[in-house]
């Protein structure tokens, strides 16, 4: 197929695309910026005067930066390019987290981004804690393919972990602020995930699917690799109709994440705590307003 030219109006919905990722309201703000001269998108951190940056925080950014990287990816196949990625490309220049460059037309086999592009713009979390249905069999396997071909992990854990992790989840609620909202171990603040942990332990019937993401190290490549894989495990569950909420609450405290490593998990570490299932109702996502991510020039 012919890649379409990217024009402002196709860089557009290409940004458009990679801001409705899964993103925390805590991280620090990132920009896309497409260099004229090498046809390369460069995704760039925005520091936050005056904030100092804890680990966690750190974390929070590259995972979300690289779930944005992966729906770029996703996007510019959509379009007829062949996304290639670096990530940290320059040494010296911490803030540029990756690079995406359209390097010729795209395989029509599809690839990993075949059915995902509708998915972008399906995405959505939701509050539920009752669920109607969770992904099982080839679901599940499709789930847990799509994390490793992105260098990750997703584990199940086993029937009596999951009370345990639910626990802990619901922990990291408990020590959530007021309307809506938690300061994070890194003091920032925080939009509440809605993950209504509490609900699920007292009624087991109600529980959905829950898995740890995981990544063989807990470098700053690591995370934007989490990040990656994340966003692809998120739109593959959004094509088979299935809602996937990040429950990011508990990473934000290190003996919380500490906590929830499971035997499964082997030498991981964990970067995510999902959940999967449909719910009766959900609430869209929030988008960032494309205006807000782009750099002009």
């Amino acid at each position: 197929m012919e890649p379409t030219p990217l024009n402002g109006a196709t860089v557009e919905r290409l940004i458009s695309a990679a801001v409705a990722a899964p993103s925390f309201r805590g991280s620090r703000p990132w920009r896309y910026r497409l260099d004229p001269d090498t046809a390369t998108f460069q995704v760039r951190a925005v520091p936050e005067p005056g904030v100092p940056e804890s680990e966690a925080a750190a974390r929070v950014l590259h995972v979300s930066v690289g779930a944005a990287v992966f729906n770029l990816r996703v996007a510019l196949a959509h379009f007829g390019w062949e996304p290639k990625v670096r990530l940290l490309p320059v040494p010296g220049d911490p803030d540029l987290l990756a690079e995406v460059r359209p390097t010729g037309p795209r395989d029509d086999g599809g690839g990993p981004y075949r059915d995902l592009y509708d998915a972008v713009w399906r995405r959505r979390g939701c509050l539920a804690s009752a669920f109607a249905y969770c992904p099982t069999g080839a679901v599940v396997l499709e789930l847990i393919d799509a994390a490793h071909a992105e260098g990750a992990s997703l584990v199940l854990p086993r029937a009596e972990e999951t009370p345990r992790l639910l626990r802990l989840a619901a922990e990291a609620e408990q020590r959530c602020g007021t309307g809506g909202r938690f300061v994070g171990a890194g003091g920032r603040v925080h939009e509440n995930s809605g993950a209504a942990a509490s609900a699920w332990l007292l009624d087991p019937e109600r529980r959905p699917l829950v898995a740890v993401l995981c990544t063989p190290g807990d470098t700053c490549a690591d995370w934007l690799r989490a990040g990656q894989a994340i966003g692809r495990v998120v739109l593959l569950a959004t094509a088979h109709t299935v809602q996937a909420t990040l429950l990011h609450e508990a990473m934000e405290w290190p003996d919380l994440r500490a906590a929830l490593r499971t035997m499964d998990c082997g030498p991981g570490l964990v970067q995510m705590l999902i959940r999967f299932g449909t719910p009766a109702t959900g609430r869209r996502a929030p988008r960032v307003p494309v205006g807000e991510a782009a750099e002009r020039g």
